[in-house]
């Protein structure tokens, strides 16, 4: 399985935003350049961000994103469905007659895979990369 790089790159926005002090923006080039990304298709994984309600877009000359929600609160799985959406990773493709619900045995498998990893991922925050990080950015000092 595998999620798209737009997850990994707002996973990595979301981690930096976090790390940013409180009240500052950072500017969608200068978040667009430490992830060697284009502005432009940074911008769209932004938009979506703002969306769910993740960061805030703040216009003008001093504008720029920043944590819209207390940063304990946002997980991983919040992150992830602003990008991916709330669809299922499996669907079962074949029709199932000689069952009498017709269910596929196989789908209920991987859906309760999938139930458990969508309840890891809402477990971990996105605050405890930032501290890891300063942690171990305070630590080199």
């Amino acid at each position: 399985m595998k999620y798209s790089r737009a997850t990994n790159y707002a996973l990595h926005t979301m981690v930096y935003l976090t790390l940013t002090p409180k009240g500052k923006a950072v500017g969608v080039d200068q978040l667009a350049k430490i992830q060697d990304l284009s502005p432009t298709y940074l911008s769209k994984i932004l938009t979506k961000l703002v969306k769910a309600g993740l960061i805030e877009s703040t216009p003008g000359v001093n504008g720029g994103y920043s944590i819209a929600k207390h940063s304990r609160e946002i997980s991983f799985l919040d992150v992830i469905l602003a990008i991916e959406g709330n669809t299922t990773l499996f669907s079962c493709s074949l029709e199932h007659d000689d069952l009498k619900n017709g269910e596929c045995l196989i789908e209920n498998v991987m859906i309760d895979a999938e139930r458990k990893m969508r309840s890891e991922l809402d477990k971990k925050y996105i605050i405890d990369i930032a501290r890891e990080i300063e942690k171990k950015n305070d630590q080199k000092k």
